[in-house]
């Protein structure tokens, strides 16, 4: 058993770029070139006072989570934000309520950006969450453009293929038990089941770029069958986001997790 304290800070345009693009890789994953990721990291430097960043080190080391958020009207000029915008209108399909928000001029929407490392204790994310909307209520008492209609969180979602590696070893019994039943949506992140259960709507995407046959095998822990990484989109009525957040304090727990929040 380890001891280790986490201590939030805010982003720090001196210290937190290469960190912040690091994260921002990993949350896109297989499409993230697709991206000026180095643009984004910008823009999330830019508002300092504004989300947060989780390190262990003191507040010269690189982070290992952060949550921020953008506001896709505001930045609408700007060609990452309209390169983001037309991809999720693109993943979209399947979810006419968040294709219907994402192509209005109408609604503020505030994109939540969120990833931490993969062992990074899940009781971290509702003081995140909670700090967030408490600092968006402070930015909207001082007429900040925060005044968001809907939150969209883009996340990370998995799902279970036949490994390629049982089929080379000719194991027809888990060839078998990969080809019975639905296909099932595994969360990268727990906090996200949750958080699905609150939202307007949800969907699952398939990244545009897809590994190779091998590629499910390497993301493959103890585990007998291959994962394939698939994107996630939460779409939430402003108003509904002090109950999703809370539901998700109570689910996991951490320091915070009965705070009230407005948005």
């Amino acid at each position: 058993m380890l001891d280790v304290d986490f201590e939030f800070f805010d982003p720090n345009p001196e210290v937190d770029f290469h960190g912040l693009k690091s994260l921002l890789r990993q949350l896109f994953d297989a499409d993230n070139q697709l991206f000026d990721l180095s643009e984004l990291a910008d823009m999330i430097l830019a508002q300092p006072m504004l989300g947060s960043t989780i390190k262990c080190e003191g507040m010269e080391s690189d982070p290992y989570a952060f949550l921020s958020v953008l506001n896709l009207h505001e930045h609408r000029s700007k060609a990452v934000v309209e390169t983001l915008r037309q991809y999720l209108l693109s993943k979209a399909g399947d979810a006419p309520s968040i294709k219907g928000v994402l192509a209005s001029e109408q609604h503020q929407i505030g994109l939540l950006l969120t990833d931490r490392f993969i062992n990074m204790p899940h009781q971290t994310v509702p003081p995140m969450y909670t700090m967030l909307f408490e600092e968006i209520q402070e930015a909207n008492a001082k007429n900040e453009p925060y005044q968001f209609t809907h939150y969209l969180i883009v996340s990370k979602t998995y799902t279970e293929v036949a490994s390629k590696l049982d089929e080379e070893d000719d194991r027809p019994q888990k060839k078998k038990k990969a080809a019975v039943g639905k296909e099932e949506i595994f969360y990268f992140h727990p906090e996200d089941e949750v958080l699905a259960k609150h939202a307007v709507s949800s969907t699952p995407f398939d990244y545009d770029k897809q590994g190779d046959e091998g590629s499910s095998d390497s993301k493959r822990a103890f585990h007998e069958m291959g994962v394939r990484p698939r994107g996630l989109m939460m779409l939430f009525e402003a108003g509904k986001m002090p109950e999703a957040v809370k539901a998700v304090g109570e689910y996991l727990g951490g320091e915070g997790e009965s705070d009230t929040v407005n948005v």
